[in-house]
């Protein structure tokens, strides 16, 4: 098992190559949750993410001999740039084998590193297995994402910044995946004052962790299913499961609405953009799924910031119909002049501004003396969106909400 004199030797290799990130005090964050609320922005990180951390240290520890040859990993994204950025720093070729559905964006800055990327698989786990052929028919040395306890001292480094710039920590926050990040930032932070609550945060649908725990021994998901492709793991490793289960306190799972939530309103409240895992933490606090007391100062570790642009759009909009912020409707005018001029009248008097609209007369499930009308809508919350819904119902609107 990893301890903080491993984490501490891991510093020079890591800072050779990693950022020391900052920890910004949230004063919005604060106020929404009575505690003192401090981001560690590892988002800012070179390469987006924590993971270069790992990465570093592991190809700083390889031989003369398994540098020659060369590296191969597997990744959803983030480890595939930490890899691909610290074997190139290093002059070592490596290899990345990504699963298919891998975010566009993270496939294309792991090529742009320097190393060679293969997609295969529906997750990580299938392309972990084809990376671990890929070592064996070519002698490649494997740097894995979370199970190596070179990568999980690496990682640990994070923690040693937390708890250094505020020496008056009390909760750290952090994702699991397969556990590699909490292993490390645990071993760091309970080294350094074992006071220090750490809490590890799940996605729902990749709850691994959560399930181990519960058993006594490592379980593995049949299947992972969550916006937050960076912990989409199905199972924690065999190397950080013992770590977790002695220094973590406590671990909870949030849901993907939950997650989006997060990442909306540090879009909007934070300006700072992060991906679904990086978020998981935050969301945690915002619903409580962790008791903590008024004035404890927590700091949320926001581990990455490689979110694909097709996903972000899904995922804000589907924050702002949580928020009640937008709506998509669908009624039924007749088709006459002036009806849809009463229904806007509506609108406006109710304050809702239209995105779009579709209107439709052609549609075969409404009359021939019918149109059918799609609205999108921008609404200031739920109790304006009851209201208005309330308000076109009154006037005799049979109004279907569509989002």
């Amino acid at each position: 098992m990893i301890e903080l004199s491993d984490v501490r030797d891991a510093r020079e290799n890591v800072s050779a190559v990693a950022r020391h990130t900052a920890l910004d005090h949230s004063y919005t964050f604060s106020a929404m949750t009575g505690a003192e609320v401090h981001l560690k922005l590892e988002n800012g990180q070179r390469t987006g993410s924590f993971k270069i951390r790992g990465a570093s240290n592991r190809i700083a520890r390889l031989s003369a001999a398994e540098r020659d040859v060369g590296v191969v990993t597997a990744s959803a994204g983030n480890h595939a740039q930490g890899v691909a950025l610290a074997a190139s720093r290093a002059g070592v070729d490596a290899t990345v084998v990504m699963p298919e559905g891998a975010p566009i964006s993270k496939v294309k800055a792991t090529r742009s590193y320097g190393a060679s990327v293969e997609l295969h698989g529906v997750d990580y786990d299938e392309a972990q297995e084809r990376a671990h052929e890929l070592a064996e028919t070519d002698g490649l040395t494997y740097v894995h994402a979370f199970d190596d306890e070179a990568v999980m001292a690496g990682q640990g480094t994070l923690g040693l910044e937390i708890v250094e710039d505020l020496p008056t920590v009390d909760t750290v926050v952090v994702p699991i995946g397969g556990g590699g990040l909490i292993s490390g930032v645990a071993t760091a932070v309970k080294g350094l004052d074992p006071d220090v609550r750490v809490v590890g945060v799940q996605a729902e649908g990749a709850s691994s962790v959560a399930d181990s725990l519960r058993k006594g021994r490592v379980e593995k998901l049949e299947h992972v299913d969550t916006i937050a492709d960076g912990i989409a793991v199905r199972g924690v490793g065999e190397h950080t499961f013992p770590v977790i289960r002695e220094r973590v306190d406590e671990v909870v799972t949030v849901s993907d609405a939950e997650i989006a939530n997060a990442l909306v309103l540090l879009l909007e409240r934070a300006k700072t953009l992060v991906e679904g895992a990086g978020a998981v933490p935050l969301a945690a606090l915002l619903t409580g799924k962790f008791v903590y007391e008024a004035d404890e100062t927590i700091v949320p570790v926001l581990s990455g910031g490689n979110i694909d642009l097709n996903l972000l759009t899904t995922v804000v909009m589907r924050g702002l119909v949580d928020q009640g912020r937008y709506v998509k409707i669908r009624t039924v005018l007749k088709d006459r002049p002036g009806a849809l001029d009463d229904l806007l009248e509506i609108l406006t008097d109710e304050r809702a501004n239209i995105y779009a609209i579709q209107h439709d007369r052609t549609n075969r499930d409404v009359a021939m003396n019918a149109a059918e009308v799609e609205l999108d809508i921008e609404t200031r919350g739920e109790e304006h969106v009851r209201d208005l819904l309330a308000r076109l119902r009154d006037a005799g609107y049979d109004v279907d909400v569509l989002v």
